[in-house]
């Protein structure tokens, strides 16, 4: 026996034998772990499955009736088998029998339409408009006839500027 191998679980070591077996020389010692965890799994759910059959039946006990209908369930649910050759060629058959639509694109690459296209002008500009020195002055000039109670951190507020928003669209190109 390998090393660490003599303090190993059966069951694990069935699993490494059946890997083996199978011509696997190299692969991690995670993938016996994994191993044993879908094998400990499918035969919890194959038993609890068994024993649903058995209650419905019953019976005091599982038998072998009870596992072989279990299993035989979770075969079918679990592994589909894809549909006969014939059948396939058939719904083939008649889903080719519609046409496809005639193109009314011209020669090229068919594009969406420009206002569906990433390429399109979709964005604006928050420019803020410049104020001239006067009109600064004839603001701080009604805002402080307007209310002499005003304290001082309030008059020295900076002048709110209002933005104005462009939009560049994209020139087109001569072919």
């Amino acid at each position: 026996m390998a090393e660490g191998e003599e303090d190993m679980p059966r069951d694990a070591k069935i699993v490494k034998s059946l890997l083996k077996s199978m011509g696997v020389e190299d692969y991690e010692p995670r993938v016996v772990h994994q191993f044993l965890e879908l094998w400990y799994r499918y035969v919890v759910d194959v038993l609890t499955d068994a024993q649903v059959y058995s209650e419905h039946a019953n019976k005091t006990a599982i038998d072998c009736d009870d596992v072989k209908l279990a299993i035989q369930s979770k075969v079918n649910f679990s592994f589909s088998q894809p549909p006969p050759r014939e059948v396939l060629l058939e719904l083939a058959r008649t889903r080719n029998k519609i046409p496809l639509p005639k193109s009314i694109a011209g020669p090229g690459i068919p594009l969406p339409p420009e206002q569906d296209t990433l390429i399109s002008p979709n964005y604006q500009l928050a420019i803020p408009k410049k104020r001239t020195a006067q009109a600064i002055e004839e603001t701080e000039e009604d805002e402080e006839s307007a209310d002499p109670n005003q304290s001082q951190e309030q008059k020295t507020d900076p002048p709110q500027l209002t933005p104005q928003r462009v939009s560049f669209p994209l020139t087109k190109r001569p072919k």
